[in-house]
């Protein structure tokens, strides 16, 4: 999206600002790079900076039920310091790096309902205004990819993905929200598990995998949540197994489950300990919000088949519901601002 909006502290007569992404999908800790073009007002301005503000479409949980907004999670000052002429345009190139755990907005070029947005923000004489948003698509890393690639080969299907407010606990994340993308069990696993959910935390040395499995309720226990983690490196994606690979997390993931239920149900306390890798941990991700579950709001965004993963995403379709409220998004509605 491009936009062109008037000044408005300025009023009538103020300069206006066009910011342009670069064309293409940009991926995690990678280069973001665009233009913003400057047109002067009707009298000379001191643009004192033009800061641009990664922003997200976040879904929280909290005692009072469950609430949606936007959260900035990143600023970077592009340029400033310099007068804009009367009538006069400018422009201003940028190149900055988006943050590592930056989420992925689409797959295999198929959305998936993820919003983000680049919001520019204009300061002109002590006045600041933000301008609307351009929306930014996010492509994922080849290791990231790669595990994807794997659970669709292994018959797991896409079923949504959102962004969820709040830290997992144990892990190195950085941002103060993460991504979680829900998948329909393999048949092999149907009987055991609900659902798996899959959440990236990247950094520039690797990336931290953290599985949960959405537990059915047994005979004598109620449904929980288990947790596994994992560490791979970014080198190398090309010659390993993957399939081999995300099958022993997965293998792993209902072990774990299994053995904690049984315990539970007897009860004993969580069996594994630590933070270690590969590492089990008996509750749900969310350390500032008990009770944590995905529900399935904005993210609820792509219909999955169960051919597969690729299949799934490519093939699906975007909900009616969440264009709506991606289209809401991009009208700038500030108050909704976090």
């Amino acid at each position: 999206m491009v936009f062109k909006r008037l000044l408005g502290s300025l009023g009538v007569g103020g300069p206006t600002v066009d910011t342009v992404l670069d064309a293409g999908a940009v991926r995690p800790g990678g280069p973001l790079t665009g233009q913003v073009h400057l047109k002067g007002g009707s009298a000379d301005f001191d643009i004192e900076h033009i800061t641009l503000e990664l922003v997200a479409h976040v879904e929280a949980e909290h005692e009072d039920g469950e609430s949606e907004g936007v959260v900035a999670f990143e600023r970077f000052t592009v340029g400033g310091g310099f007068r804009l002429a009367e009538g006069t345009e400018q422009s201003v190139p940028f190149s900055v790096v988006l943050p590592w755990e930056t989420p992925i907005t689409e797959l295999y070029g198929q959305d998936l309902g993820i919003v983000l947005g680049v919001r520019t923000e204009l300061a002109v004489a002590g006045a600041k205004d933000k301008g609307d948003l351009d929306r930014l698509a996010v492509a994922p890393l080849p290791v990231q990819e790669a595990v994807l690639e794997a659970f669709g080969a292994l018959g797991f299907g896409f079923r949504s993905a959102d962004l969820e407010y709040g830290r997992i606990g144990g892990t190195g994340q950085q941002l103060p929200f993460y991504q979680e993308i829900e998948l329909t069990p393999a048949p092999a696993y149907a009987h055991q598990v609900n659902e798996v959910e899959v959440s990236f935390l990247a950094h520039p040395g690797g990336m931290e995998v953290v599985l949960e499995a959405d537990k059915r309720g047994g005979f004598l226990s109620a449904g929980h949540d288990a947790l596994n983690r994992f560490t791979v490196v970014h080198d190398g994606v090309e010659h390993q197994d993957w399939n081999g690979v995300v099958d022993g997390w997965v293998r792993q993931l209902v072990e774990h489950r299994a053995s904690y239920g049984a315990q539970t149900a007897y009860g004993y306390g969580d069996p594994y300990g630590g933070h270690g890798h590969g590492e089990y941990h008996g509750h749900g991700k969310d350390e500032h919000h008990d009770g944590h579950r995905s529900g399935p709001g904005m993210g609820t965004v792509v219909a999955a088949g169960a051919a597969g993963l690729a299949v799934g995403v490519v093939g699906g379709m975007v909900a009616a519901e969440v264009v709506d409220e991606v289209g809401d998004f991009f009208e700038g509605d500030e108050d909704e601002e976090g």
